[in-house]
């Protein structure tokens, strides 16, 4: 007998099992799940297979910004922070509890590559290419930093600039999550741990595919009509497996982030040049602070954080902040690392004069005809949106035939979130959250699981001891675990820890791997309780 909680993971397999789909896609990140849900948003039969966990990849290591991209202002790349601007305005609209606004306080010092009124000016042009939906920018002399942030340290200062912009309170991958569910909601089969290991075209144009479920080694088969290549970094080399020649390809860039002891309370994210003139952060994450990113050169997109990586970004913050002490490798609770599939176009030699950090995070999408292939290159989760309208665009012109149309993002409607905030109010969930940033515990269950939360209302109402936190600093109840775990195809510990919550990147492993609570989930999930 299924355990219950996999009991939807073992639903989804039998329905890829001997699927027939309109649309297959290939790779469970951001590009694959706005892709399903987009897909099964216009009426079309999807199936979707993530060789890992859904988001497990490069999008559970961003910066967790939504934003248009300022930087980009520098390489005069004015349509393209037009364009994510409005993705960005647009993800804010549709998802406004779990996508909010944030200040940025860029401090500018004689490591910044521009003079300070040119930086000024630009955070002006910016947010009128945003068309005014943040709060304006405002420009602050070198004497009113300290007023503002006591903790920049403004020896070399020179003067700051306040702009806004969007900020994921829960992590990305979660986010990634959301449009998986979206996707199943909607009818999609998306499943996760199951590995693509062959494709095939038949006579009559359409695909066979064959995969490999990873935990059992079971092997299951579907057909489709278009593959959808979201393989992230992997794309090249999907592509060549499949047969497939292209005129865009992805490089790589790595970047990494350190999540260390909250350094700030103020929520906003300080921005400093580092020595190489490269922006880097403090970003808030519930009770932490997260420094990063860097931007490395690499050809392998699973490289991981060295010893010289970690040295480079706390000698960049000790110098930039006043601390008490100077944060050393010990302070590091967790870390986040990823490669950026940055999109060049083949036949421009092999690409070891480009400076990486020129390349802008931009996205193309192409399709091949003859071989009716999908392939997205490149992104960030900011235009997520866009991907998923253009992917249905693609195949709408390989000549898959879109059904009924439904909205396939976006929170439920501000009447169904005041009705459960009065619902959860009155079990006790009004009350403050130990350390997320939030005025209620039942707003953090909102935007976790938007309706779905109402489920955990009603668990508590029937045994009050589930309103507690699972852990100690944690505001993860103990009514959201069954919901977790049933819900959203948990299949490792580290799906819910890393993934689903964001346990793992606010405590270290020693602090989790001491909780019986987390034990207790884990021996749920090998079927043990």
């Amino acid at each position: 007998m299924v355990p219950v909680v996999h009991q939807l993971r073992e639903t989804q397999l039998g329905r890829i099992d001997g699927g027939s789909f309109d649309a297959f896609v290939i790779g469970g990140g951001i590009n694959g799940a706005v892709s399903a849900a987009a897909l099964a948003g216009q009426g079309l039969s999807v199936g979707l297979a993530e060789q890992g966990d859904f988001g497990s990849f490069t999008s559970q290591e961003s910066s967790n910004l939504v934003w248009g991209g300022f930087t980009y202002l520098k390489n005069y790349e004015i349509p393209l922070v037009y364009k994510l601007s409005r993705s960005r305005n647009k993800l804010m609209d549709a998802y406004p509890t779990v996508v909010s606004e944030i200040p940025f306080f860029a401090t500018l010092d004689d490591s910044s590559p521009f003079p300070s009124w040119l930086a000024g000016a630009g955070s002006f042009a910016y947010w009128g290419l945003g068309l005014g939906q943040t709060s304006p920018p405002h420009f602050h002399r070198a004497s009113k930093i300290n007023t503002i942030e006591p903790i920049v340290n403004t020896t070399t200062a020179d003067a700051a600039i306040e702009y806004a912009d969007g900020y994921l309170k829960d992590n990305d991958a979660r986010f990634v999550w959301m449009f998986i569910r979206s996707a199943l909601d909607l009818g999609a089969a998306a499943v996760n741990y199951v590995t693509v290991t062959g494709a095939r075209q038949d006579a009559g144009g359409g695909w066979t595919v064959d995969l490999r479920e990873e935990t059992t080694g079971r092997i299951l088969q579907a057909k489709a009509k278009v593959l959808v290549n979201a393989a992230g970094p992997l794309s090249n080399k999907l592509n060549r497996d499949l047969g497939i020649t292209t005129k865009h390809k992805v490089v790589f860039s790595k970047g990494i982030h350190l999540v260390v002891p909250q350094l700030t309370a103020s929520e906003r994210v300080l921005a400093f040049f580092d020595d190489t003139q490269r922006l880097f952060y403090v970003i808030p994450m519930a009770h932490r602070s997260v420094i990063g990113t860097t931007d490395t050169r690499t050809e392998d997109p699973r490289e991981p954080v060295t010893d010289d990586d970690r040295r480079f970004l706390l000698e960049q913050i000790n110098a930039r902040l006043n601390l008490v002490q100077p944060l050393t490798v010990d302070d590091i609770i967790a870390e986040r690392n990823g490669v950026r599939p940055l999109v060049v176009e083949r036949g421009d030699g092999d690409h070891d004069e480009t400076d990486w950090t020129q390349l802008s995070r931009k996205h193309e999408i192409e399709f091949d005809r003859s071989r009716q292939v999908v392939t997205i290159f490149g992104g960030k989760l900011t235009d997520c949106l866009n991907v998923g309208e253009e992917v249905v665009e693609a195949v709408e012109k390989l000549g898959v035939k879109s059904g009924p149309e439904h909205n396939w993002y976006g929170e439920p409607s501000d009447d169904e979130r005041w009705a459960f905030l009065q619902a959860a109010a009155s079990v006790g969930l009004d009350r403050r959250p130990e350390v997320e940033r939030a005025d209620s515990v039942a707003e953090v269950l909102w935007r976790r699981h938007g309706l779905a939360a109402n489920d955990i209302v009603e668990a508590i109402r029937a045994e009050p001891d589930l309103a507690e936190p699972i852990m100690a600093e944690s505001d993860v109840l103990a009514a959201e675990v069954p919901l977790h775990l049933e819900r959203e195809m948990v299949v490792k510990l580290d799906d819910l820890l890393r993934r689903r919550t964001k346990l793992a990147l606010i405590h270290t492993e020693e602090k989790l791997a001491a909780e019986p609570g987390i034990a207790e989930i884990g021996r749920k999930l090998l079927g043990l309780d």
